[in-house]
């Protein structure tokens, strides 16, 4: 008899969230039903329930999984020792859709939003995880004498999300058009116009 294999729970919790982003790239959210997503991971219905009581449950798990990753790559970022400019255009580019693994979270992001929005089961509020980063992002640069004086820092923070939140929208269903070139140069001249001239 060989040794039972021990299976990490966390690991199969996050094999079953990413075969929940593989089923809805391709079906959308109406396609992310259990019995889908049980098979695409390979586990038996049983099996998946054991993780996740309902599909409810489950996508919340799977989209949070989203925002952790993004997150940790920010705080990576945050940690090196790029200059502030660099770091804060490093973390705006991982809000947005710049490559095949980004533009996958970043749909499933979208699906997750207008779902949990309109599926009518308890709101997720999902902004909530972008726009406390603008905030910062526009104290960050305050702090670091980069933010052009007379501007207001509350104006200018809702401009950088609506800005984030438009790019984002168009390298998704125009990738052709709003490639990550033309993200950067869109990004270099929004920065600018916020952004001290030295720091440019």
């Amino acid at each position: 008899m060989g040794m039972p294999k021990i299976v990490d729970h966390s690991e199969r919790k996050s094999n079953i969230a990413e075969a929940t982003w593989r089923v809805i790239i391709r079906q959308g959210i109406k396609g992310a039903t259990v019995r889908n997503i049980a098979a695409e991971a390979g586990v038996s219905l049983g099996a998946l329930r054991h993780y996740f009581s309902t599909q409810h449950e489950l996508l919340e798990f799977a989209m949070n999984l989203v925002k952790e990753r993004v997150t940790a790559r920010i705080v990576d970022i945050m940690q090196s020792e790029l200059p502030p400019r660099e770091q804060i255009m490093k973390v705006l580019l991982e809000l947005l859709p710049t490559d095949d693994s980004s533009m996958a979270e970043m749909e499933v992001w979208f699906a997750f939003t207008f779902h949990l929005k309109t599926g009518g089961e308890k709101p997720v509020e999902l902004n909530d995880a972008i726009y406390p980063l603008i905030v910062q992002i526009i104290d960050y640069l305050d702090q670091h004498a980069l933010f052009k004086q007379g501007l207001d820092k509350g104006d200018e923070a809702e401009r950088l999300y609506a800005l984030i939140d438009g790019l984002a929208l168009h390298a998704m269903l125009e990738p052709d058009r709003m490639n990550k070139q033309r993200v950067i140069r869109v990004l270099n001249i929004h920065l600018e116009s916020i952004c001290t001239p030295s720091a440019t």
